[in-house]
């Protein structure tokens, strides 16, 4: 299963009251595939949302849907309701005039409390709704094809807290988010706490893994600026070889130039810690700017 379809399966565990589930059928209609004053069309792949419906149906409006799926049905499912009677009962629990409706828009005397305006969401996010596995990017999104419904959910959001944005594409509006917390939030409120804590750990897991390669990275950047160093310091002792003038230098930069030849992968701290006495690292770093100088001149 893909981490959408376990989000809404464990959406579809909550257990509305009765104003609630009114609006969490409300915002299964509104973005559903068909909510016109000829068909209701509900079409969907949760097998969660397929066992919830016809109980929602038949809590919220005493109806049974005119043709569902049966048991055991495979791929996507289709529920429908086309008696005019059915759907002329539904569009009046909604304050719908199904001879006159031109076009859908929320109506927000059916939410005016918050937690049914919870429940709205999360039916619109059953329906209409998909979240990406966070392991891979941060995205969910809702999706209507109509356009007053798209802007009321979005101001609804917004006075709900929330700061989604929004976009249109191929004749559908879409409602987005692209932040973690964002989605984080978004579910939690709806009651998908789970799904929620699993978008939280992905990102954490991601923050150390880049936080690991940030610092190994950076371990790996010294350890090549450590080498070229060396390369040019023992580069310049040999030099220093060749034209017979080490020989000639004081004891302590004798003493110096033997131990880089002997250890050129340590560090300057190792380095350091190895001369008798030991030194700084500063000093030891004074000592070999003065062997390349000197192997310059």
């Amino acid at each position: 299963m893909s981490f959408s379809s376990d989000t809404k399966k464990e959406l579809c565990k909550s257990n509305p009251r009765p104003c609630c589930a009114l609006a969490e059928m409300y915002g299964v209609l509104l973005y559903c595939n068909t909510f016109t004053n000829r068909e209701i069309k509900i079409i969907t792949e949760s097998r969660a949302l397929a066992r919830r419906l016809p109980r929602l149906m038949k809590r919220v409006f005493g109806l049974a849907f005119d043709a569902q799926p049966s048991e055991g049905e495979k791929g996507k499912l289709n529920f429908a309701i086309n008696s005019p009677e059915k759907i002329k009962k539904i569009f009046a629990a909604y304050g719908y005039d199904s001879e006159k409706l031109i076009a859908h828009q929320v109506n927000l005397s059916v939410l005016e409390d918050d937690c049914c305006r919870v429940s709205f969401i999360r039916g619109a996010f059953l329906t209409g709704g998909s979240v990406t596995d966070p392991e891979k990017r941060y995205h969910l999104e809702l999706v209507t094809d109509h356009y007053n419904v798209s802007r009321g959910t979005f101001a609804l959001l917004l006075d709900m807290g929330f700061t989604p944005k929004d976009i249109s594409r191929n004749g559908n509006y879409i409602i987005y988010f692209k932040q973690s917390e964002a989605i984080e939030d978004f579910l939690t409120t709806i009651g998908a706490p789970v799904a929620a804590m699993k978008v939280m750990s992905a990102k954490i897991e991601k923050d150390i893994r880049n936080s690991v390669n940030r610092r190994v990275n950076c371990e790996a950047a010294n350890v090549g600026k450590t080498a070229f160093a060396a390369l040019d310091q023992i580069r310049a002792i040999e030099k220093l070889e060749r034209a017979g003038i080490l020989e000639t230098l004081p004891e302590k930069l004798k003493e110096t130039a033997r131990l880089r030849k002997e250890n050129p992968e340590v560090s300057l701290s190792e380095l350091a810690g190895m001369l008798s006495p030991p030194v700084s690292k500063s000093c030891l770093n004074h000592r070999l700017r003065k062997l390349i100088k000197l192997a310059e001149e």
